[in-house]
């Protein structure tokens, strides 16, 4: 006697779970385009920010320097340059710490400045070359 046939109740097959190759390359297109955007708009954003820290540098630099008069009497010269500002004196150090520029090389100074100025204080830019336009222009003291 053979057994009486049961019927197995069968899933309905269902499509492949995932993602075609042409929807990933869509996604990744999508993605290229969104990169291209930010960084188009961004990094000339970098360059203008880099160009405002060293303007707020030199005009905390410059705070020092007429703190460091009031108690001397005088601007630092060249030769002693911008390093005494961070010196205890009788009220302290005039800054804590001296920063660099944005793109990392010391501001220059010199005492007494051109032109009658006191001092001058500057930055060669992004390039640190004399001159330049743009990101590799010069920051100084007595132009702004």
């Amino acid at each position: 006697m053979t057994p009486p046939r049961t019927t197995i109740a069968r899933r309905p097959r269902r499509p492949e779970a995932g993602f075609t190759l042409v929807e990933l390359l869509v996604v990744l297109a999508i993605i290229g385009l969104l990169t291209t955007l930010v960084v188009v708009n961004v990094l000339p954003a970098q360059g203008r920010a880099q160009q405002q820290k060293a303007r707020a540098d030199i005009a905390l630099i410059e705070q020092g320097l007429q703190m460091w008069r009031i108690e001397t009497g005088r601007y630092p010269t060249t030769e002693e340059g911008l390093a005494v500002l961070t010196a205890p004196g009788t009220m302290g150090a005039a800054l804590a710490r001296l920063p660099d520029d944005p793109w990392g090389r010391p501001y220059l100074y010199r005492s007494p400045g051109l032109d009658n100025r006191p001092y001058d204080i500057w930055s060669y830019g992004a390039d640190g070359e004399e001159g330049g336009d743009g990101e590799a222009a010069d920051i100084l003291s007595w132009e702004r």
